[in-house]
Parts: structure tokens; sequence; C-alpha cells
């Protein structure tokens, strides 16, 4: 296992992809026995791995400093090549799926996996690669474009990421300001950030009509590789959030402002829970990591392992600085076996977070790395999830060696981010809905449909001194919106899945640790839904569900005597 430092992207000749990609199609469709077969399929994976990490290594680069020349140039034949390297591969798929021994190939792999591969050659043809390769530029120059915020504000200068941690400052005047930047950077951005989806959305569309379908919505889908849900479902699912969740959150928010004392709450006020300031970590990067080890030392053995493993392979990049992409991700280098993580410290709860949220991302991936199916070793994004939120409320206990004595005041605080989170992400949802089904109409329309969207879901949110947002341009500041179109209502199905881990953990943390490893183990060998029959989990689409799991947070934050926060 090498250090992250000397792994190197190795720019590919897309001849030799091409050449060997075609020379395994032809194997494979050659072989005279299912025996032949497998041993030619165990290599397609084996290729599909490495060519899978050396991509990654370029992509995480590019994330570290996008101002980077080279980097950009990486990126940009990434951005090129995939979509190419994607019709190879779809032949590939296509001749799986057609294979001669089939039922003896099912038999070792699984039906899923030849379920999975009919959905992606439904969601790919050679005729998309011109779009596809448009909609990777456009979402490079939109991270581009937001990592290139330098704003001065008290005498340094900040990117949107570093800016983020004055917006949560228990003083007024430096969280109104702070959050003023901010939106005046998307204000002065809003037409360019505004063409890009334009066109990302036209580009999708277009896809979607070469593909025969009606609109991007159904293609949206199955590109997700959802195969036993429909939009029907999370519609439903939506409905429950706004009748059996809204109504809370909106008690919440009041209870809040109350708390905080402010007449008028506006947005940014809400960033901060108590007058007295958000729980906060109490070190720097280099403290909170030795905390983290003590608390994975502590959870199992197998995290005690893992986390210092990580870090001695350099596989975390967790602070903010200039040129660095936004955001936090985990991604897998297949060849390595090794999950890396990357995220922006910027001082918040939010640092914290990202130790328990991608490093459960991570241990997925650990706990997955011997299995031998590339499509196995990783479920669907909505399950993805679930093990990162579920890390998050299973570290409840050792909260204390980040936060001291605001330990209790972190916990009351994350529990409520995340059930007013779950609206908020139904808002993104039903936008991208409304977006797909009319990709003809205007930015402006776009944002007034947003405002209308947000004030159903999120009706406390006031925009006096911001008039980008309250317009309906905030949707700018969410990413996924461009990058990954309906990946958002993920977050939201994974929360109510994570807090059933949370509710299991307080009555007893040792069983519920236990159920989860073996959730996590299951890796992506079913679809969602399916995966969590096996996971012994209620399903958010079924009626009743949200209702069940939320009653006993209810119960849980009316414990806290938050007078003495």
């Amino acid at each position: 296992m090498k250090k992250f430092s000397e792994m190197k992207f190795v720019k590919p000749s897309m001849k030799k992809i091409e050449k060997d990609l075609k020379g395994l199609l032809d194997a494979f469709e050659n072989a005279s026995s299912f025996e032949e077969q497998d041993k030619v399929l165990t290599k397609i994976n084996k290729y599909n791995d490495h060519l899978s990490t050396n991509m990654v290594i370029a992509m995480i680069r590019y994330s570290l400093d996008t101002t980077s020349e080279e980097n950009q140039k990486n990126q940009e034949f990434i951005d090129e090549s995939e979509p190419i390297i994607g019709v190879y591969l779809n032949n590939i798929n296509r001749a799986l799926v057609n294979a001669k021994f089939r039922p003896q190939l099912e038999e070792k792999w699984g039906s899923y996996l030849f379920k999975k591969l009919e959905v992606s050659l439904e969601t790919f043809d050679e005729k998309i690669v011109p779009e596809l390769q448009e909609i990777n530029r456009l979402s490079s120059e939109y991270s581009k474009v937001i990592a290139s915020a330098k704003i001065e504000f008290k005498g340094g200068v900040y990117n949107l990421s570093q800016l983020g941690r004055f917006a949560q400052s228990s003083d007024p005047s430096t969280r109104k300001e702070a959050s003023l930047l901010s939106a005046k950077f998307f204000e002065d951005h809003d037409e360019e950030l505004g063409n890009i989806y334009d066109k990302m959305v036209k580009a999708r569309h277009q896809m979607a009509l070469k593909l025969g379908f009606k609109n991007f919505v159904e293609l949206g889908y199955k590109s997700l590789g959802r195969t036993d849900y429909n939009a029907e479902m999370v519609a439903n699912y939506r409905k429950q959030i706004y009748e059996d969740l809204v109504p809370y959150t909106k008690k919440l928010f009041k209870e809040q402002a109350k708390r905080l004392g402010i007449k008028n709450p506006q947005y940014y006020d809400y960033n901060i829970m108590f007058l007295n300031g958000n729980a906060t970590p109490k070190g720097n990067k280099d403290y909170l990591v030795e905390q983290a080890t003590k608390m994975y030392s502590e959870v199992s053995k197998e995290t005690d392992f893992f986390f210092k493993y990580m870090q001695e392979y350099e596989m975390m990049d967790l602070e903010a600085k200039p040129g660095k992409r936004g955001g936090g991700y985990m991604t897998y280098l297949p060849d390595y076996k090794c999950p890396f993580i990357f995220s922006n410290f910027n001082g918040t709860s939010g640092d914290v977070d990202v130790l328990t949220h991608e490093f459960g991302h991570a241990f997925q991936g650990y706990m997955s790395r011997n299995i031998a199916c590339p499509d196995y070793r990783s479920p669907t994004l909505e399950a993805c999830e679930i093990h990162s939120m579920s890390m998050e409320f299973i570290t409840y206990p050792w909260m204390d060696l980040f936060f001291n004595e605001e330990g209790d005041k972190y916990r009351y605080s994350h529990v409520i981010d995340g059930l007013t989170f779950i609206p908020y992400g139904v808002c993104v949802d039903e936008f991208q809905h409304w977006v797909y089904e009319n990709p003809d109409v205007t930015h402006k329309d776009r944002c007034t449909k947003w405002r209308e969207i947000e004030k159903k879901y999120l009706p406390h949110k006031k925009y006096d001194f911001a008039p980008e947002f309250e317009k309906g341009g905030w949707w700018l500041k969410q990413s996924h919106i461009f990058s990954s179109p309906f990946y958002y209502i993920d977050y939201t199905l994974a929360q109510i899945c994570a807090f059933q881990f949370f509710n299991e953990s307080r009555k007893n943390h040792s069983k519920a640790w236990k159920k989860y490893v073996r959730f996590c183990k299951l890796g992506g060998k079913y679809p969602f839904v399916e995966l969590l029959e096996h996971g012994h989990l209620n399903n958010p689409f079924v009626d009743g569900t949200v209702k069940k799991v939320v009653n006993p947070l209810k119960k849980y934050l009316a414990s806290f005597d938050v007078s003495k926060f």
C-alpha cells in the first residue's frame, strides 16, 4: 500500500484502453464454456478496478487544487474520456446481459448484477457521448466558479467554505455580514451559474429524448440504479414529510427564534442554536484527529485499525485551503482496497461531522473491500448515506472528546439539524422534478419556482437583506443540483434510516453497532428496498414510517434542559 502522496495519475492511452476492452469483449463472447466466461468476467472486473483507481487519483488531485494547470488538464482529459470509455464498457455490459452462459453466471454472481446491467443499458448509448462530455465540462466549470471565491472579510481573504465559520458566529453583526457576503457572491455570479445549469438541463433532456424517454426524470432514476422504487413512491414519501414532519420542524424553528430572542429572524440567524453560540470543537484539525483516533479505538477493533490505517497512508485531506474544491466526499481506490476522505474543515461542528459522516462512508468501503464484484461493493447512493449518517449517531457517546462541556449541546443541536434538514432535502427533490419536467423554462422561472417550493417546506426562511435569495437563488449554492440530479433525496431517506439506528443505539448500543457492521458488510448486493429488509430497517416509503421514527426523537429532545446550554 502506497501513501496517497506516492500515488500518481498516469495518463492512459485511449487507443490502448479501446484495444484492451475490445479484447476482453471478444474473449467473453467467444468463450466456449461457463468457466471461460467466468474467468474473463473476473479479468474485466480487475481491469475496471485499475482504470477506476487511476481516474480517481486524478479527480482527487483536482479537488485538492483546482488552480493547478496540470490538475486542470488531467481533469479535462477525464471529462472527455469517461463517456468514450463508457461506450466500450456498455458493449461489455450488453455482452454480459446476452451471455450464452448467463444462467450459470447469475448463479455465481447473483441476478441483481444482471438487473443492474440491464438498467445501465437503458441509460447509455454512444449517441449521448457529446452530451455527457458537455455535462462533465459544465460540472467542472461550476466547481471552478465556486472554488474561485476570494471574499475579503475582517482583514482576511476567504473561500465560501472558510467564510461559513463566520456565518455561525454568536455575534449577530458578524453572522449577518458573513452570510450576506456569501449571498453577494451568488448574486454576482447568478447569470453565469444560471447559464451553466441551463445548459446542463438541456443536455440531460436531449439525452433522455435520444434514449427514448419522455424527459430526464425516468432516465435520472435509472441512472442512479433505482430498480425497486420510482418517482411516484418518492412523491408519497415527500407527502409524509410535509404532513408528519414539517409541522414539528416549524415548531422547532419557533422555539429556536424565541431562545435567541430575535423577533424577526433571518435565514442566517438559524445558523446558531443558542445565544452563546453553537457547540464548537475545542481544537484544530490535529486535535480533532487525535480525539477521533481515541474515539475509534474505543468504538471497536475494526474502527481502531481502520482509522489509524487512513492516517498512516495519508488517505484524508481535511482542511479548507485556497483553490481547494468545496464540500466533502469519500471516494474509493479499488487497486488499494482503500477509501479516501476529502473535506473542508472550517472550525465549526461540521468538522466533527466529517470525521463521523465521511468516515462512515469509508468504513463501509473498507468492510466491503473484499467483495469480488465491483458492482456489489457499494449500494445505490441513498443506502450509502445510511452508513455515513448512522456513524454520526453511533459515535454520540464520544462527543465530549471533541466538545468537552458542550457535548450535550452538540447532541441536541445535531438531532435538530438532522430533522430540519429533511424538509430542505425534500424541497431540493421537488424542485428537480419540476425542472426536468419543464426543461425549457428560464433561469428566472426556476428561481421563482424554487422560492415557491421553499416556502412550502421551509416557511421560516426570510431573506430581507439578501435579494438574490429572496428571488429564489438559494439553490445555486447546492452543488448536487448541478452535478448529481435526483441524488439529494437520498440524504433524507438515509436520515430516516439513520435515526432508526440512533433510536436503537440508545436502547442497546452494542446490539445496534453489530447490526450496523452487518449492514455495512452487505455492501450493494441488493437494491435499496430489499437492502433495508436484509438490514431489518423500516422502509421510508411505507406510510407511517416517518411518524414512527420521529416520535422517539421528540421525546429525546424534550429530555434536555436547554436552559443549561
